[in-house]
């Protein structure tokens, strides 16, 4: 299985910068990531801090 570019810590602080207000087109442009990752990234950590990601593994 391919290693992820991003830890679970970057993908959230990445979904933060969304829901602090930056457009979702241009937090995707800055990170280098497609619109249809950033949802499936929504998806499975929406609304989780750090300390709960590091839960899931």
């Amino acid at each position: 299985m391919k290693r992820s570019r991003f830890s679970e810590e970057q993908i959230i602080a990445v979904l933060k910068e969304q829901e602090a207000g930056m457009p979702t087109a241009d937090v995707c442009r800055r990170h280098g990531i497609s619109s249809a990752t950033y949802c499936k990234w929504k998806s499975k950590y929406g609304g989780l801090e750090v300390s709960n990601a590091r839960r899931l593994r």
